[in-house]
């Protein structure tokens, strides 16, 4: 078992940069998720609202930004003194913002009025504590720093699909950090920690999925096969804590180190039980 990707996302629901190497923080992957498109109400804005996003390609040095989309391309220096508060659904960020002049043009390429935020050094969110233990420092992902997935799961849903007669879908529908080669499909269910590279990572809450996985991830269109009903088949969450279909795990990393592609993946503690899925007509489980 070991390491087979390291997924970046300088820019929230923005494309998937592929990585060898990678720093992890206890907020996450250094560069992850430190971009965000927010709307006239500071909420920001993600592919379930906007699937073009899928098609911005970012980088961030510094404070300097730059975005890709349909052969434009636009950059940004963030100032410390311009700032705008914001919302990652509940979660307020107080986070720099991006000159007028590019919000323009960003609003622009989408046709709809949209400002860039920036996490720098000066925003701070703490999030995920119902599950973590206690509320862990996070960019702007959805609410935890890192998402585990493995290669055995992708290929049991694949199949599933195929007995569908749907086409495959690819690892980037699914937006994850850690790519885990491994052969056991769901495994993971019963992992509560592995070590990678000397970093030890706590899997504390499995992902329910939604409509990014319907969208192709290169332009964002809603093509291909969909995990949805497929998932709905095995994947359903039998704890009413947790609704939906699940699909990778919601991870907090509690050290920091640098991962490589290709590193040994070990399995440091195992749960009890696997995390309960709903057959069909089934009622959940749970207070």
């Amino acid at each position: 078992m070991y390491l087979a990707g390291l997924f970046q996302y300088p820019l929230k629901s923005g494309r998937a940069i592929a990585r060898q190497a990678a720093d992890i923080r206890l907020d996450g992957m250094s560069g992850d998720r430190r971009l965000m498109l927010v709307d006239d109400k500071g909420q920001g804005v993600t592919q379930r609202d906007l699937p073009a996003l899928a098609a911005v390609v970012a980088s961030v040095e510094g404070d300097q930004a730059t975005l890709h989309f349909g052969g434009n391309q636009v950059s940004a220096s963030f100032e410390p003194t311009r700032r705008l508060s914001v919302t990652v659904w509940s979660s307020p960020v107080d986070a720099a913002l991006a000159p007028e002049a590019v919000n323009a043009t960003l609003s622009g390429w989408f046709s709809q009025s949209l400002r860039l935020v920036q996490m720098d050094g000066q925003a701070a969110r703490l999030a995920g504590g119902d599950w973590a233990g206690a509320p862990v420092p996070v960019g702007f992902a959805d609410e935890y720093p890192l998402l585990v997935t493995t290669t055995g799961s992708l290929a049991a849903l694949n199949a599933t699909l195929a007995e569908r007669g749907e086409p495959a879908v690819g690892m980037d529908r699914f937006r994850t950090n850690l790519l885990i080669a491994h052969d056991v499909p769901w495994d993971e269910d019963l992992w509560e920690a592995v070590e990678i590279g000397g970093v030890r990572i706590d899997l504390v809450k499995p992902c329910t999925r939604c409509i990014v996985t319907t969208q192709d991830q290169e332009t964002g269109a809603r093509t291909g096969g969909n995990p949805i009903p497929a998932l709905s088949r095995t994947r359903m969450s039998g704890d009413r804590r947790v609704v939906g279909v699940l699909f990778g795990w919601n991870a907090v990393p509690r050290g920091e180190g640098r991962l490589s592609v290709g590193e040994p993946v070990r399995v440091l503690s195992r749960r009890a039980e696997a995390w309960p899925m709903r057959q069909p007509g089934q009622r959940r489980e749970g207070p």
